[in-house]
């Protein structure tokens, strides 16, 4: 038993626990796997169309050509889509930045009977799934007079149950004692928000930020639900139906070009500022 025990402690892994170097691999292994859709995505957007997608291998022995992106542009009105996208996710982000904040100083700092009650209650809205709220939230886009327009498309995302908790949690790790120095100081509510809470919670706010963005940019069933014009269409609808015409024809690199071109905004954005999503998310607390 002994001599058992000093092997297993000369070792430096204890029994049932994965050593440094099968987690590495194992994670490895799963970026790996994760990744070859992209790459063979992004090779076969390149690739001659006289070889096609099908052909394609994720070491191409071919000169890359530009020919299915030009394609996909003179298809498809991207422009347009990516400016309907841009609007609705940085409209909604807007929106949620003053909800969010106001309701999290509200549950963060603020007494009055019931907080907690309401707080638990405003929480299980991260229980219902999205697609259970969609009847409801149609008809009551419908009823407002907001269908098919890109304010009906954002008003159900105005108010975040996730950004409430995260700036609740936020505000609560902020002393209370930098507030009721400004309070004597004469500073109003507003004041010692924009002043003392919204600066020290910035990690917090940029952290859901991301989250909001990137979740609104790759809606695609809520816009669908909603916008029956054409120069409405976010990218997702106007990518779904772009991909339609082109599968008749076989042409998947040039879906897999245009699938790039919705998606390389957000992957741009992630390469240059990678070091500042990781801050911002290990900052806020958020695995």
């Amino acid at each position: 038993m002994s001599q058992a025990g000093g092997h297993q402690a000369s070792t430096g892994v204890a029994t049932g626990e994965i050593s440094p170097k099968l987690g590495y691999a194992a994670t490895l292994l799963i970026a790996a796997l994760w990744m070859v859709p992209f790459l063979w995505m992004l090779v076969a957007a390149f690739n001659p169309q006289s070889i096609g997608a099908g052909m394609a291998s994720l070491v191409p022995s071919y000169l890359p050509t530009l020919a299915n992106f030009r394609e996909a542009w003179v298809s498809a009105d991207f422009p347009r889509y990516g400016l309907n996208t841009t609007i609705i996710s940085l409209g909604i982000l807007a929106v949620q930045i003053v909800t969010i904040t106001l309701a999290g100083y509200a549950f963060a700092r603020l007494e009055f009977p019931g907080r907690t009650l309401c707080f638990y209650l405003f929480l299980l809205q991260l229980m219902l799934a999205p697609v259970v709220l969609i009847v409801p939230n149609l008809t009551t886009i419908a009823k407002l007079g907001l269908y098919d327009t890109l304010l009906g498309v954002m008003a159900p995302y105005f108010a975040s149950a996730f950004g409430t908790f995260l700036m609740r949690q936020a505000f609560r790790a902020i002393p209370r004692e930098l507030e009721d120095a400004a309070l004597i100081d004469g500073a109003n509510v507003w004041q010692r928000i924009g002043f003392i809470y919204l600066p020290l919670a910035k990690p917090s706010l940029v952290a859901f930020s991301i989250v909001s963005v990137t979740a609104h940019w790759n809606e695609f069933l809520w816009p669908l639900m909603v916008i029956n014009s054409p120069d409405l269409r976010p990218l997702t609808v106007g990518l779904a139906s772009f991909t339609r015409g082109a599968e008749g024809a076989q042409a998947w690199g040039v879906i897999a070009a245009g699938t790039l071109l919705v998606s390389a905004p957000l992957l741009i954005a992630f390469a240059l500022f990678q070091r500042a999503f990781v801050n911002s998310f290990v900052s806020s607390g958020i695995k």
